[in-house]
């Protein structure tokens, strides 16, 4: 006849539930308090303590009338239990609070003008109220902005209002206004408003090429039948306040942004057109499906538009 060989049987795994009683049974000293403390049958706590000596293949508790105290291996393992315990609970606790929103990243690219006037203090008052999520501000081109928001690049853009013929769900943000900047001493300084026609005679310290500035500019520019005279073309609204109060030529940007530096050596004039004031526009690719934490920054930007 053939022999039927039983299968091995499998160690038990350590498991969390036996490590919380072991540390019960230490800091009570007895068995029936820490199986009163957990809420468990004193038989089911024994049982789990004896399958856990043998597991480790340690004697882990001395046994005496007066009661129950750790070995040496019993002591090492009370102070790692404690740790790895602590370590799961952890685990649930940062978990419950990416689900509750109160913990997570959120991914914005915005446009310089946004950046540089609304951006900060609601950054700041933001991370205030959930100091566990981490805002990745990034600044683009507003139709990059677009673009990236459409393809789910991006869980939130903030851009100048323009045709994009992108699939997003847009909302009013808030409105800027833009402002004549020129040096001191130049012919238009002395004017409280000036009429953009006006100032195409002068050089013109620009955006970069590709920003919705310096396209604005060179289109209202060819509306007139004109063209706009660029001396040269910078990549921040820092560098063009510096090249205009050099006397290198003249610039238009955001009077928010222009509040912001220190010029000595230039003026802001209002710009008197139509198009002067414009509209900035926070997307997103579909509210219903952003993380808890971008909608919760969502909500926070449109409260405060």
């Amino acid at each position: 006849m053939l022999a039927i060989q039983a299968k091995p049987v499998l160690p038990m795994k350590l498991d969390p539930v036996s490590l919380r009683l072991f540390v019960s049974v230490v800091e009570e000293g007895t068995i029936a308090a820490a199986a009163k403390r957990e809420h468990i049958a004193a038989a089911a706590v024994s049982k789990r303590l004896s399958e856990l000596e043998e597991l480790l293949d340690s004697k882990l508790l001395n046994r005496t009338n007066k009661g129950i105290t750790p070995t040496d291996a019993g002591l090492s393992l009370l102070f790692m239990a404690r740790s790895a315990l602590n370590n799961l609970n952890e685990i649930v606790v940062q978990m419950r609070d990416y689900s509750h929103g109160r913990r997570g990243s959120v991914h914005v690219l915005a446009n310089i003008s946004a950046i540089t006037q609304f951006l900060p203090g609601m950054i700041k008052s933001f991370t205030e109220l959930y100091p566990l999520i981490n805002i990745s501000l990034e600044e683009k081109q507003s139709l990059a902005i677009t673009k990236a928001v459409s393809e789910n690049r991006t869980d939130i853009g903030i851009f100048t209002r323009l045709p994009h013929g992108a699939d997003i769900e847009v909302f009013p943000f808030r409105t800027d206004r833009l402002v004549l900047l020129v040096p001191l001493g130049h012919p238009l300084a002395t004017r409280r408003s000036v009429k953009f026609s006006d100032t195409l005679d002068h050089e013109y310290i620009a955006l970069r090429s590709g920003t919705h500035l310096n396209f604005q500019l060179i289109k209202a520019a060819n509306d007139l039948g004109r063209s706009l005279k660029i001396r040269m073309e910078v990549s921040s609204y820092d560098a063009l306040c510096l090249m205009v109060q050099a006397g290198l030529g003249i610039g238009i940007m955001p009077e928010g942004s222009a509040a912001i530096y220190k010029m000595d050596g230039a003026k802001a004039i209002r710009l008197d057109e139509p198009w002067a004031s414009r509209e900035l526009s926070v997307c997103v690719r579909s509210r219903a499906a952003l993380s808890v934490a971008a909608g919760l920054f969502l909500e926070h930007l449109l409260e405060r538009a």
